[in-house]
């Protein structure tokens, strides 16, 4: 099976197995189980470095990971426009420090049938962090569970495949998780954006304000909201892949959302330029026990 090589081991996280389980060790130590209920059926992420955000990412994944493995997990990402065309991995493996990652092929094909995606394969990848940076996490807490990464813009199109992806779950029987990979405000010099001046101020109204506008659409599972927020507070930078992962979640039966965790780069690395950082997970109702036997997707290569 054809393997894409990972762009940013070594830099944004740890290059080596050995390196990579030691560090998930210290980021997940002391970490406490989540005190909501129900079943997680997905999640929302952030993609900065390990450093700044790995510890939040981390407790999401592992969150969803004490669940039941599902047939396929979903990871939206992708810093994209609203006019860009989504974007696909539809065969082979993606590779990680911990080993690879299948495809889910079968998925991937009932989507390419009903929309226009741009598709990667392993040997000509586009270089994004967003799906990248929680595949080792993955790995560690899921093992070789087959993925289907995709990028989607910030439009209505999102909502769509969402649509078709809880569609061919529900005809199939396959269990779906979905994980929505985006990090918050991009506010500082750096970004150019100081609307809010500098300093204290400025950090405080990112954090009370324009971050919980966001965390809080997430919360009340207003897909809808979430594209609105992004584009026009920009409060997300992936808005589309958080939008869609959570109206997919909602229709996989998600009831609630629960904020397991808020930083911002500040609290890492003081500086007039920072970006906030949220990990949320979607819950619906305990899962029963499966009555019947279901075919389980295909995940290797097409």
């Amino acid at each position: 099976m054809d393997s894409r090589r990972p762009a940013f081991a070594g830099s944004w996280y740890p290059a080596t197995a050995e390196e990579c389980e030691r560090e998930i060790r210290r980021l997940t130590a002391g970490l406490e189980a989540r005190t909501g209920g129900g079943e997680a059926l997905g999640g929302i992420v952030p993609h900065a470095g390990w450093y700044f955000s790995g510890r939040i990412a981390a407790q999401v994944v592992q969150a969803l990971a004490r669940e039941t493995r599902p047939d396929a997990l979903v990871i939206f990402g992708m810093h994209l426009h609203p006019d860009d065309r989504p974007v696909i991995m539809a065969q082979g493996a993606w590779g990680t420090p911990l080993g690879a990652l299948p495809i889910a092929a079968d998925l991937a094909r009932s989507l390419v049938r009903r929309f226009h995606f741009v598709t990667e394969g392993p040997a000509d990848p586009n270089r994004d962090n967003t799906i990248e940076l929680q595949l080792p996490l993955v790995r560690h807490f899921f093992g070789p569970v087959p993925i289907l990464p995709l990028g989607v813009p910030p439009a209505a199109l999102a909502l769509e495949i969402a649509d078709a992806l809880a569609d061919a779950a529900r005809t199939s029987g396959w269990r779906l998780q979905v994980l929505g990979s985006t990090d918050l405000t991009h506010y500082g010099p750096n970004y150019g954006w100081t609307s809010q001046g500098q300093g204290a101020r400025a950090l405080g109204w990112v954090r009370q304000d324009n971050d919980r506008r966001l965390v809080d659409a997430v919360l009340a599972l207003d897909p809808q909201r979430v594209l609105q927020e992004g584009v026009r507070h920009r409060n997300a930078c992936c808005a589309g892949a958080a939008a869609a992962a959570l109206h997919t979640a909602r229709r996989l039966g998600a009831t609630a959302g629960e904020l397991l965790a808020y930083a911002t780069s500040y609290d890492k690395q003081p500086s007039d330029s920072f970006v906030g950082y949220a990990g949320i997970v979607l819950t619906g109702a305990p899962r029963q026990p499966a009555t019947d036997a279901r075919e389980a997707p295909d995940n290797g290569p097409s």
